[in-house]
């Protein structure tokens, strides 16, 4: 096939695919017959590396070494055509099943300069104003402990545990009005600075400790309660892309438990009302909780989100390659984890002495140097990455900050407190917008 411009043969190849995938007739091919249609249309750049969009509605790239597919973002200014490839040699895994090509899009934008809409914003407060007149008796605090006095009513966390957990990307700019509702409730200040609050998502397993202590403890209807509030709060955050992909997965699965006419026996654990709830949510939503199920496809989802994010650049993957480089590997088990392209200039830092700069252990305030075996060790030089506009801007914080919690669950490495470098680096050349509200739209 003669090649054709750039980019055209990606997006051609793209709408082919998910043309076949949603024909009726996709569900009645084995998944070998499924592999032949998808080896027809492998596309091959000029260096060489191989091309196939597959499952979850996303592009892999052969590793010439061993043979993998993984996730990544195909080039948009390289030149392509297809070749024959073996179907036989294609794993289950890339190809599609159907409802993986159904997820909700979302927006991997973080909440520097972009804001939450001031409607939803409202929406929230007059929720965790309600919630806050609830007894802390009647509602014990039995998670988000960390984040709130004793003597506030679980209620308020369920709000809070919510709107963290479906955030795509929890960091939030220093005034961000979302957060400011919570202020009265807060043990201590968030962490962060006075530019941005890089907060923590919290597992799906603490909003279940809410719910399911009050079952064992033999109070349905407050359990029933917090379960309604946080069906109220992701009801909400569906007006936000942000939030929208993992808001409509935690409604399909705490729902149910309000449409029932009885409760049923108490769970023996949060682990169990957990699994319960994972259960209920449909295959279509399945890329939203890869969070829960599969803390390496997540990872490697994160990054592809990371990896496109950065597409203004001449090559995204230096760019990416710098977010990574902050990263604590101390195990050496991130090369293994990526492509071979990205894979190449991550190296490339690592042979110039550029990685695990931000991610240790301990951090001293600033202006002071971290010391290791009583050696001053200087924060090593970040390469720049200049997006060209707001929108871009939050879209590779977002992501970025998504990569990093995804890298902190999969391996527990810990994240600093005040972000990594990379983003810390991006935040100084955009805080000065931040209080710009013109902007109303999220990508």
């Amino acid at each position: 096939m003669t090649a054709v411009p750039p980019w055209d043969a990606f997006t051609a190849t793209e709408a082919e695919v998910r043309a076949m995938v949603a024909d009726p007739r996709w569900q009645g091919l084995s998944v070998p017959d499924r592999a032949h249609v998808l080896a027809a249309r492998i596309l091959v750049t000029p260096d060489g590396d191989r091309w196939l969009f597959g499952a979850h509605a996303r592009w892999h790239l052969h590793d010439p070494a061993d043979g993998r597919w993984l996730l990544a973002p195909p080039p948009r200014r390289l030149r392509a055509r297809r070749v024959g490839h073996a179907a036989a040699v294609l794993p289950d895994a890339v190809v599609p099943h159907g409802y993986d090509f159904h997820a909700e899009p979302g927006s991997t934008q973080s909440f520097i300069g972009p804001d939450v809409p001031e409607g939803l914003t409202e929406q929230v407060r007059q929720l965790v104003r309600a919630s806050g007149t609830k007894s802390e008796l009647d509602y014990p605090l039995t998670a988000f402990g960390e984040i709130f006095a004793s003597d506030v009513p679980s209620t308020v966390a369920a709000v809070w545990g919510t709107v963290m957990w479906c955030a795509y990307a929890p960091a939030f700019d220093g005034n961000e009005r979302l957060i400011t509702v919570f202020g009265e409730y807060l043990c201590r200040p968030l962490p962060g600075d006075e530019w941005v609050r890089w907060l923590p998502a919290p597992p799906l397993l603490d909003l279940a400790t809410l719910v399911a202590e009050r079952l064992r403890a033999g109070r349905p209807r407050a359990a029933l309660r917090l379960a309604a509030v946080m069906a109220d709060t992701a009801q909400i955050l569906l007006l936000d892309t942000r939030f929208r992909p993992r808001a409509l997965a935690l409604l399909t699965m705490v729902e149910p438990m309000l449409r029932q006419a009885e409760i049923g026996d108490p769970y023996d654990d949060d682990a169990a009302l957990r699994q319960a709830w994972l259960e209920r949510c449909p295959a279509r939503l399945c890329r939203a909780l890869l969070v829960e199920n599969d803390l390496e496809e997540h990872f490697s989802h994160a990054l592809y989100d990371l990896v496109d994010a950065l597409s203004f650049m001449p090559d995204p993957r230096e760019g990416a390659a710098t977010f990574l480089a902050d990263l604590s590997d101390s195990g050496g088990a991130l090369p293994g984890r990526l492509d071979h392209r990205l894979r190449m200039a991550y190296e490339e830092l690592r042979r110039a002495g550029l990685t695990g700069t931000s991610a240790g252990e301990a951090t001293e305030p600033d202006g002071f140097p971290v010391r290791g075996g009583g050696v001053s060790v200087a924060p090593a030089p970040v390469l720049e990455v200049a997006p060209p506009d707001r929108a871009s801007a939050a879209a590779v914080l977002g992501a970025a900050y998504a990569m990093g919690q995804a890298w902190e669950r999969l391996t527990g490495a810990r994240m600093p407190e005040r972000g990594l470098a990379g983003q810390t680096a991006l935040v100084r050349r955009i805080v000065h917008e931040r209080d710009d509200h013109h902007h109303r739209g999220h990508t």
